[in-house]
């Protein structure tokens, strides 16, 4: 094994067996997880714009933000399956201080998001252990909770994956009884469908687009998986559909049974449990709610570990981020690092840190499509196993509808404040310290990249 691990490095390529490498289901879990990790979080989307709006929201958002992510993913994580995923699809298509931008918006922006998912754990625990989240005890059982998904992920991709799949099989179970048990209720249509008077449709746009963002995660393990020439645009088909039918369904269900929208807040689907069937159907919920917090958190791990082995293999981190397990080929550095820089920043409220992560994380989006185009004129014979209709004008058109909803979320967010800051000066100082730490860490190597 360490020979081998030995000429992969040499090689420049991860060379695993078979049976270690993601194939299509279990890729598709993992995708679940990374973008949605189950209906948990549409509460706010409710609460905000209503059920009616909710919905319409959660149609539109992915037509215009999902569906333009997952074509441009499957282009490009089947014409470069490489190690590092998008940065290095950033990277060759437009040079590397566009590919340090990328990662670099991307990992800050995964402080923040990372940091939601311990806070989702315990909330979701406290519902039916409330003495056990008290106090300090909710902060050491948020972070065992990192400390798990660390231990988890050294076991390698092909552990994360499969435990994926098994997650999302008992997460979605209760909702699938909570919306049988909703649309067989006699209560009649919702009282408040939409709260006109109070609605907030641009932010619950953002928390949408939060609840469909992380298509592109998924690429930064494309040597971990099996055929990914093949698996990749399946995969990213079958999650689309996936993700807006278990936002959907759900949601459609407790519309039926007439439960009033205005109420609702993070955690909300544990009291629908409780209406709708009893103590015994929240408990399950709530559950369900501590497995999405782990699995999501689990899979995102697994995604961003990769891009500092990336970044150091290109010689802009200490060399010891490229340092893998010999048994599973986990970079065993950057997970435990990661774990421990998203643990510092667990203390913030749950909008802010979304606000955050869409800032951030929208715009290393947006880098991807312009090298989705940059990539149609830098190499137009680059063999696409799927390819964007349209050529380079396609391309373009692609990433405007994404473009307008970042737009949108800016304006939203210009007043939101973070301390004595507004989070859209907080995400712009922090977009600013990309070219000054580019500038700072010039690498003393450069890893060759295929043409």
């Amino acid at each position: 094994m360490k020979t081998d691990t030995r000429r992969a490095k040499d090689s420049g390529k991860l060379r695993l067996p078979s049976a270690a490498k993601l194939t299509l289901v279990p890729l598709v879990a993992a995708t679940y997880f990374m973008v949605a990790g189950g209906p948990y979080g549409l509460e706010d989307v409710v609460q905000m714009s209503g059920f009616k709006g909710a919905i319409l929201i959660l149609l539109l958002v992915p037509v215009v933000w999902s569906f333009p992510t997952a074509l441009m993913v499957s282009e490009l994580a089947s014409a470069i399956p490489e190690e590092g995923g998008f940065y290095v699809w950033v990277r060759r298509g437009m040079g590397p201080f566009w590919g340090y931008q990328e990662v670099w918006l991307t990992l800050a922006g995964s402080v923040f998001e990372m940091a939601l998912y311990p806070t989702l754990f315990v909330d979701y625990l406290g519902r039916f252990a409330p003495n056990l989240t008290s106090g300090q005890r909710g902060i050491w059982l948020g972070l065992g909770m990192i400390v798990v998904c660390i231990a988890w992920n050294l076991i390698g991709a092909r552990a994360v994956g499969d435990g994926s799949t098994l997650m999302t099989i008992l997460l979605l179970g209760p909702f699938a009884v909570m919306t049988i048990l909703g649309i067989l209720s006699k209560r009649g249509a919702s009282p408040s469908p939409i709260a006109t008077a109070h609605a907030d449709f641009l932010g619950a746009i953002l928390v949408a687009m939060w609840n469909y963002m992380g298509w592109d995660n998924t690429s930064t393990i494309a040597e971990e998986v099996d055929r990914p020439q093949w698996t990749f645009p399946r995969a990213m088909f079958v999650s689309v559909l996936l993700i807006m039918l278990t936002y959907l369904i759900p949601v459609g269900g407790v519309v039926h049974a007439g439960i009033s929208p205005g109420a609702w807040s993070t955690g909300g689907w544990v009291d629908v449990g409780k209406q709708l069937g009893g103590e015994g159907l929240a408990l399950a919920i709530a559950a369900g709610g501590v497995i999405g917090a782990i699995g999501t958190f689990n899979a995102l791990m697994m995604s961003f570990s990769r891009l500092p082995l990336a970044m150091a293999e290109d010689g802009y981190l200490p060399k010891v981020f490229t340092r893998r397990s010999a048994r599973t080929h986990a970079p065993w550095v950057a997970i435990v690092a990661c774990g421990i820089c998203w643990a510092g920043c667990m203390f913030l409220g749950f909008e802010r840190l979304v606000i955050l992560d869409v800032l951030l994380t929208g715009s290393s989006i947006m880098l991807e499509f312009w090298a989705l185009a940059a990539l149609r004129v830098r190499e137009p014979d680059l063999k696409r196993p799927y390819r964007v209709p349209g050529g380079l004008v396609g391309a373009v058109i692609l990433g405007l509808p994404p473009l307008g909803l970042m737009i949108a979320a800016v304006v939203r967010n210009h007043g939101e404040k973070i301390g004595a800051m507004s989070g859209l000066s907080v995400g712009a100082a922090l977009v600013a310290l990309g070219p000054i730490l580019y500038l700072a860490t010039k690498p003393r190597t450069t890893r060759q990249t295929n043409s």
